[in-house]
C-alpha cells in the first residue's frame, strides 16, 4: 500500500516543530514527510528585534534546518511556495508541484500596513533575517553619514517606531542599549538622537498588566525613548511620517529611519488557497484542521483560535505555535491509523517582554516579574524553545547564557 505523503509548508516555529514531532513518532515506512521552506535555515522570529537593533548578529538568530531534522525520515526542499490549491490537493513551488495526503500550512506572518499610504515603500519592517539586517545597516548608515556631513542634518538621527505592541517595545528596548554604542562609535552627541514610538491605540502593550506596562514605559523613557500614544500614522513619505493628534490636528515627524512594527497578518497565499480566512488567517477547528478540509492543518501565525474565556483570539506566539505543532503531529498520525483526533488545548505559561539584554517585564504563572529576574526568565524561555526543537546540542550552539 502506498505510503501517505505529509507535506509541511514553512520552517518557522510551527512548521519546523511539526516536522520534529512527526519524525519522532512516524516510522520510516509509515509516511513520506516533505518540508518546504524558502531558506535552508530557521530563524528565531522572537529574536529579530535584537538583530534589527544590532545587539545580535543576524547569523546568531538562525540555524540550519538540516541540523534538526532526520534526513532519513524527512525530505527537505529549499523552495518558495507559489500557490496552494486545497481543492486539487496540490501545492506549486519554485521546485515544482507537490501533491499530498496531509498538508500542514505554517507559512508565517506578513506585515500589515492597514492601507496607510507610503508605509510599504518608506518604512522598514522587522519581517525576517534579511529585513533585520537592512534595518541595522540603515541605522548605522544614518549615523555614519551624519558624522561625515559638512552641514549635518540632525533629522537623520531621528528614528520613528510605529507600534507599541510586543515587537515595537522589544525593539525599542534594544535600541535604547545600542544607541549609546553607536554614538561612541561615530562620535555623535547623545542629545542629537531622537527615538519616537507612535501608537494608534490608547495604550502601550495592550492586554499586559498595567503595573508592568508602567514599569516598561518608565524604563524606556529613561533611555530617551519618547511615546506618542493614541496618535495613528496616516501617511509615510521619504522624509518621515504624518501622525494624527486630534480631530483636525496633525504633526509631521521628519525622520531618517521609520520602522513599522504595528501589525501582522497571515501569509497572503492563504487568501487564494480555497480556505475560508480573515486577513489570511484561518479560524481552525478544535483539532487544528481547516474548516471543510479534513486533510489540511494550519499552524502558527496563519491559525486563528478564539480564547472562549475572553472571546478574543489567542495571540500568535511562538509558545502557542510549538504547542499546536505537538497536537498536529499526533493528529496526523491518528488519521493515518484511522483513529480520532484530539482537541488542541493551549497551556499558557505566561508572557515575558524584553526591554533590553538585562531588563524585561513578565507575567509568569501568575507572578509579576521585572528587571533582571524577568530578563533571566526570558532567556530560559528562549533556550527552552531551542531545546524543544534541537535538544541540548542546539541549546549549546545557539542558547543565551549571559545574565
Amino acid at each position: 500500500m502506498k505510503r501517505p505523503t505529509i507535506l509541511v509548508l514553512g520552517a518557522g516555529y510551527g512548521g519546523l516543530s511539526t516536522v520534529v514531532n512527526l519524525q519522532k513518532i512516524v516510522g520510516t515506512d509509515e509516511a513520506d514527510i516533505i518540508l518546504v521552506n524558502k531558506n535552508d535555515y530557521h530563524y528565531e522570529s522572537t529574536w529579530l528585534h535584537e538583530a534589527s537593533a544590532g545587539t545580535l548578529r543576524p547569523d546568531q538568530v538562525r540555524y540550519d534546518v538540516k541540523d534538526v531534522i532526520n534526513s532519513s525520515k524527512v525530505n527537505f526542499v529549499k523552495a518558495t511556495v507559489d500557490g496552494i490549491d486545497v481543492n486539487a490537493k496540490k501545492v506549486t513551488t519554485s521546485a515544482g508541484e507537490y501533491t499530498y495526503d496531509y498538508l500542514v500550512i505554517g507559512l508565517g506572518f506578513e506585515g500589515e500596513t492597514f492601507g496607510i499610504p507610503g508605509l510599504d515603500k518608506y518604512a522598514l519592517s522587522i519581517a525576517n533575517v534579511n529585513a533585520a539586517r537592512q534595518i541595522r545597516d540603515h541605522i548605522e548608515y544614518q549615523f555614519a553619514t551624519w558624522s561625515t556631513e559638512e552641514v549635518q542634518d540632525d533629522t537623520r538621527l531621528t528614528i520613528v517606531v510605529g507600534g507599541a505592541g510586543f515587537s515595537g517595545i522589544e525593539f525599542l528596548g534594544e535600541l535604547g542599549n545600542r544607541i549609546p554604542e553607536l554614538c561612541k562609535e561615530y562620535d555623535v552627541p547623545k542629545e542629537k538622537i531622537r527615538v519616537v514610538c507612535v501608537e494608534a491605540a490608547p495604550m502601550v502593550l495592550p492586554g499586559f498588566d498595567p503595573e508592568l506596562v508602567e514599569y516598561a514605559v518608565r524604563q524606556l523613557e529613561a533611555k530617551g525613548i519618547e511615546f506618542s500614544i493614541g496618535t495613528p500614522v496616516v501617511e509615510a513619505t521619504p522624509e518621515g511620517v504624518k501622525i494624527k493628534k486630534g480631530e483636525e490636528e496633525f504633526e509631521f515627524i521628519t525622520a531618517g529611519t521609520v520602522v513599522w512594527a504595528a501589525g501582522v497578518r497571515g501569509n497572503r497565499l492563504i487568501e487564494s488557497s480555497g480556505i475560508e480566512n480573515m486577513r489570511a488567517r484561518v479560524k481552525v477547528e478544535k483539532d487544528m484542521r481547516a474548516p471543510g478540509f479534513p486533510d489540511v492543518f494550519i499552524v502558527g501565525d496563519c491559525a486563528l483560535m478564539i480564547n472562549e474565556e475572553t472571546n478574543r483570539p489567542y495571540p500568535p506566539t511562538a509558545q502557542i505555535a510549538m504547542q499546536q505543532a505537538v497536537t498536529i503531529a499526533k493528529n496526523i498520525v491518528a488519521l493515518i491509523k484511522g483513529n480520532d483526533t484530539e482537541e488542541f488545548v493551549p497551556s499558557l505559561k505566561g508572557t515575558v517582554c524584553s526591554l533590553g539584554e538585562h531588563d524585561a517585564i513578565g507575567d509568569v504563572m501568575g507572578r509579576k516579574l521585572t528587571g533582571t529576574k524577568a530578563s533571566i526568565m526570558k532567556k530560559v524561555i528562549d533556550n527552552r524553545a531551542l531545546f524543544m526543537i534541537g535538544g541540548i546540542p542546539l541549546v549549546l550552539k545557539k542558547g543565551k547564557f549571559t545574565l
